[in-house]
């Protein structure tokens, strides 16, 4: 059996590619940079008195209350519960709104009967709606949950059921030219063409999920980030507020890094993403 050399990268790709890396790392660490000045110029601030620790807080006031709760065993806990609820909500609505985009893609009747419908209840305040999950389904994790799919559900639908209509024309009548039927059409062109818009619905429903939570948390939980805030605004504990609010930042920055990893592993299977 002969030996195969290894292609050899030119010259000039070979420096694009390391031009290319450095300019990654230049991105990553003027980030990095900027998170950093942000937290000393704050904690700078708030030591020289130019803002009030009381009502800003500051990051070692921040760091100290990351400790309190801590030793006290509730940290992990309220992070836990949130964190379980906005996963539930967001895997929920993906999943259930990714289906009703299918049903919908499929009938044009059914679509257009409920194309109205899902027009107001996109315009509705999903918010108004809390009370009556509390009412209907009871105070606790399962309102919140709840909350959390109102208001990531129909965003999901539409922005699915969008990109399923935009399937390139061309390519559906060229595999009905060969006999595919309605679920060879779905399943060879208008999804592996539309996983962009899959992804891009699972971008926007981290946000929102975690939004549905928070609300859901602020009218009815007894644990999780969003009772926290909410019980450090009603005794004037700030450092408690920002605390939670810095943590709800870097657990929403963790899973939407997350789903661009789903993004980058999909994108690197031909079988799924090259077809776009």
């Amino acid at each position: 059996m002969s030996d195969r050399q290894e292609p050899t990268l030119s010259a000039e790709r070979a420096e694009y590619l390391r031009k290319l890396k450095i300019r990654k790392h230049a991105i990553l660490a003027a980030r990095i940079l900027i998170l950093v000045s942000v937290f000393v110029v704050w904690e700078i601030a708030g030591n020289l008195r130019l803002i009030d620790p009381f009502l800003t807080s500051q990051p070692s006031r921040i760091i100290r209350t990351l400790s309190n709760l801590y030793l006290e065993g509730g940290l992990f806990r309220h992070i836990g519960i949130t964190c379980l609820e906005t996963v539930a909500g967001f895997l929920t609505g993906t999943i259930l709104g990714t289906g009703i985009a299918i049903i919908l893609w499929w009938s044009d009747f059914i679509s257009r009967v409920l194309e109205p419908y899902l027009v107001v209840l996109n315009s509705l305040p999903k918010i108004a709606l809390g009370p009556i999950f509390i009412i209907w389904i009871g105070p606790g994790p399962g309102a919140i949950i709840v909350m959390a799919l109102a208001i990531s559900l129909i965003v999901t639908i539409l922005e699915v059921l969008n990109g399923f209509l935009s399937a390139d024309p061309e390519k559906v009548r060229l595999v009905q030219t060969f006999g595919a039927n309605r679920l060879q059409v779905f399943s060879k062109v208008v999804l592996p063409s539309n996983i962009n818009s899959i992804i891009n619905a699972l971008k926007i429903n981290v946000g929102l999920s975690w939004v549905g939570v928070i609300v859901g948390e602020f009218l009815v939980s007894r644990a999780g980030l969003g009772y926290l805030i909410v019980y450090g605004g009603q005794v004037f504990q700030l450092d408690l507020v920002m605390t939670s609010v810095i943590i709800l930042a870097a657990a929403a920055a963790l899973m939407y890094q997350g789903v661009v990893w789903l993004e980058k592993k999909l994108m690197k299977n031909p079988q799924v993403y090259g077809r776009m």
